[in-house]
C-alpha cells in the first residue's frame, strides 16, 4: 500500500468521525443520523469497497473513544461496518454497468438497504447479544432505529457519490483515472 493510499484512508476516517459528531443530526429519541456514512459510501462508491469498510470500521473506533462512549455498541457497530462494505461494494460493482438509470438507482438503494440490514439489524445485533448479554431478538429491536436512520444517510448519500465520483477518482488516482 502506498503513502498516498494510506494517506487517503486517514482522511476517510477523520472525515467519518468528524461528521459522525459535529453535525449530529437527531431523528429519534437518543439516536443521531451518523453522517460518517456519507464519507464510507463515498468510499466504497468511488474506489474500493474494502476501503469504504475500513473507513467504516476505524471511523466508528475513533468516535466510540473520542466521542466518550467507550466499548458501548463498539464491537457489533465497527464490524457490522465491514459488512456493510463487502454488501454494497460488490453489489454496486455490478449495478453500476447497467445502462438503465432509473433501474440502476432503485437497485443501488435496494442493494444499500440490504446491506444496512445485514450490516446493522443481523451483524451488530448478533455481536451486541453476545457482548451485552441480551436475547438476539432484543437486541434486534434496539438496533432497528439504528438501521433506518444509518440506512436513509447511505440511500441519500448515492446521488452525492454519482456527482463526486470523477472527480474524486482525478484527486485520487491523476488526470487519466478520471477519463479512462
Amino acid at each position: 500500500m502506498k503513502t498516498k493510499d494510506i494517506t487517503f484512508l486517514a482522511a476517510g476516517i477523520a472525515l467519518f468521525v468528524a461528521l459522525s459528531m459535529c453535525l449530529r443530526v437527531p431523528v429519534f429519541e437518543n439516536y443521531y443520523l451518523c453522517l460518517g456514512y456519507i464519507v464510507m459510501t463515498a468510499y466504497i462508491y468511488c474506489f474500493r469497497w474494502y476501503e469504504g469498510a475500513v473507513v467504516g470500521f476505524a471511523g466508528v473506533i475513533l468516535y466510540c473513544i473520542i466521542g466518550g462512549l467507550g466499548f458501548n455498541g463498539m464491537p457489533g457497530w465497527s464490524v457490522g461496518n465491514i459488512v456493510i462494505g463487502l454488501i454494497m461494494g460488490v453489489s454496486l460493482k455490478y449495478i453500476q454497468k447497467i445502462e438503465n438509470k432509473t433501474l440502476q438507482v432503485t437497485l443501488m438503494a435496494v442493494a444499500a438497504v440490504a446491506a444496512v440490514f445485514a450490516g446493522i439489524e443481523l451483524t451488530k445485533s448478533l455481536i451486541d447479544s453476545f457482548v451485552v448479554g441480551q436475547p438476539f431478538l432484543v437486541r434486534f429491536g434496539k438496533n432497528m432505529t439504528s438501521f433506518i436512520a444509518d440506512a436513509f444517510v447511505i440511500v441519500v448519500s448515492l446521488p452525492v457519490c454519482a456527482l463526486i465520483e470523477k472527480q474524486a477518482k482525478k484527486l485520487r488516482y491523476g488526470e487519466q483515472a478520471a477519463t479512462g
